[in-house]
């Protein structure tokens, strides 16, 4: 069987992984961002600057990563201890592992995305701090709350996008490690006790699961987008009507090829070398 790993190593090897994909696959999110944008794909920055608002992604990374997999982890620990010693998890609690990860990192995600987002979108002459600046100058005119409501604004929809991404991805990659493991000992590469999988595999199972979530998510990605980016403050279903009525369903799925790219590639990076650090971790202890 498998055993969540300890709460420090998730934390570590969680920061690790945010940060290494969100630095590697950032020109990606920033032309996925663009092709969202209701100002459009060239307005908004086009192929120029494509490491605009990278500071503000770095600075949010590693801890949002590192508050996901504790989340996860020590949920996936505490569900397991009701049980038999060697009991599996099930995608039941795969999924609302997830779901309680996300809405832990989205403390600290929302508020860089926001930042991070409109700089990509080459709003504030395309800087993070200059981004960050104007929200915080903010504060002479509608308060210390109105501050903190613009950080995270998007807040609602960003979970609502997020914790139906992680309920399709994590059981998915969990259920793909789960056969992993089996075929190790199958094939004589595990121990007897179903070995955990390799950073690579673990990397290819995150592609397909990241892949096939980021697909089915698009419509809720864009959605986030343009709240994120609107000069008002204006509710979700004033902008899906908005988009319905102008252009219909096809914005909707703006940006879909770059998402499922990134994420793909992403999910690769982010779960492998997650893995690798757990790996890696695991065995220096024992």
């Amino acid at each position: 069987m498998s055993t969540p790993p300890p709460f420090q190593t998730a934390l570590l090897a969680g920061a690790l992984a945010g940060t290494t994909v969100d630095l590697s696959l950032f020109p990606l999110d920033t032309l996925k961002t663009r092709l969202q944008s209701s100002s459009g794909f060239f307005a908004s920055g086009g192929f120029r600057g494509i490491y605009r608002g990278v500071g503000s992604a770095v600075v949010g990374s590693a801890p949002g990563a590192a508050f996901f997999f504790c989340t996860y982890e020590a949920t996936k620990s505490a569900l397991l201890s009701r049980r038999s010693a060697d009991a599996e998890s099930t995608p039941a609690e795969h999924m609302l592992a997830a779901s309680l990860g996300e809405i832990a990192a989205c403390a600290v995600r929302v508020p860089t995305e926001v930042v991070k987002q409109r700089a990509q979108a080459g709003q504030h002459g395309g800087s993070s701090a200059r981004a960050l600046r104007a929200i915080l100058e903010l504060r002479s005119k509608v308060g210390t709350v109105g501050v903190w409501r613009e950080l995270y604004r998007g807040w609602g929809i960003t979970v609502m996008r997020e914790v139906p991404f992680t309920v399709l991805q994590f059981p998915l990659w969990e259920g793909l490690k789960a056969w992993g493991r089996v075929r190790r000992v199958r094939t004589g590469r595990g121990d007897g006790g179903l070995a955990e999988v390799s950073a690579a595999e673990s990397a290819l199972y995150g592609s397909v699961s990241g892949a096939v979530a980021a697909g089915v998510t698009t419509p809720l990605d864009v959605l986030k987008t343009r709240v994120m980016l609107s000069a008002e403050r204006e509710s979700m279903v004033g902008i899906v009507k908005g988009i319905l009525k102008e252009h219909g369903i096809r914005p909707f799925f703006s940006g879909i090829g770059p998402r499922v790219m990134w994420i793909s590639a992403g999910g690769a990076i982010f779960l492998g070398s997650y893995q690798w650090a757990v790996n890696t971790m695991e065995k220096r202890r024992l």
